[in-house]
């Protein structure tokens, strides 16, 4: 009897912890350091502002780089772009607005994918970026809920080289036709980030690029013009923020 209570117990406080939840709507977050989040990094460190908007909520839930579910915070990428200092992002902002915005919204689960300084050709079908997509994501949906959208923000590293800014259209193209068949979700909403900045001299041809994607259920939202962090390169906190309640518009209006 008493190991029967005991179990009951430990069953309860496992519970209540919010550690068995399983996310009902579950998002990608993908692309490189701008979707990780650099907000509040100078040197290398981030000064762990977090903002209202990106306040934890025992409703949003992060897949973490072992594959299980537990609260989200910033930084969300910390153990997935571990190249980089990680800082705030857009994701935690989407989650917060969404779910405020929307009774049709439940648990939300969001799953880290973006490393920074990554091209595009390295998120082709079959290299090592793409297959962890694929894989975290299919995992995401083993205890249950639907993946509602794929969030990408990438691009800067593209601008270096004429000819991969050239390629990047049908390079972004082809990505996206690529996951909604490896995921067997041929409608899958793409959300993806028109480029705010690059680091390298061809920016608009990657943007008109990312703006003239000519595939159903793919939105773009533009981040130009939102202030970056004094390297010219990443977004600020505010900035990332912004994008995130951007994102959360550009969804709830294909909802």
């Amino acid at each position: 009897m008493e190991l029967i209570s005991y179990l009951f117990l430990s069953l309860l406080a496992h519970s209540a912890s919010g550690a068995s939840n399983t996310p009902d709507d579950i998002f990608i977050l993908a692309g490189q350091s701008n979707m990780a989040g650099r907000g509040g990094v100078t040197d290398n460190k981030w000064d762990g502002v977090v903002p209202p908007e990106c306040a934890p909520n025992p409703s949003i839930l992060r897949l973490n780089a072992k594959l299980g579910w537990e609260e989200a915070h910033e930084p969300l990428h910390v153990d997935i772009d571990v190249g980089g200092t990680c800082g705030v992002g857009p994701g935690m902002a989407f989650a917060n607005e969404i779910r405020a915005r929307s009774s049709k919204i439940g648990v939300v689960g969001l799953v880290p994918c973006a490393v920074g300084g990554t091209a595009i050709n390295t998120w082709a079908r079959g290299t090592q970026l793409y297959n962890q997509l694929v894989n975290r994501t299919k995992e995401s949906v083993k205890g249950g809920g639907s993946i509602r959208t794929v969030l990408w923000y990438q691009g800067e590293s593209d601008t270096v080289r004429k000819e991969d800014a050239e390629a990047y259209k049908g390079n972004m193209e082809k990505l996206i036709s690529d996951l909604r068949s490896d995921l067997n979700l041929p409608s899958l909403l793409f959300i993806q980030v028109a480029l705010a900045s690059g680091q390298g001299k061809f920016i608009e041809i990657v943007r008109n690029a990312q703006l003239q994607i000519n595939l159903p259920n793919v939105k773009c939202v533009d981040a130009k013009g939102l202030p970056l962090e004094q390297d010219n390169v990443h977004l600020t906190t505010a900035s990332e923020v912004q994008l995130g309640l951007k994102l959360a518009q550009a969804f709830l209006e294909s909802s």
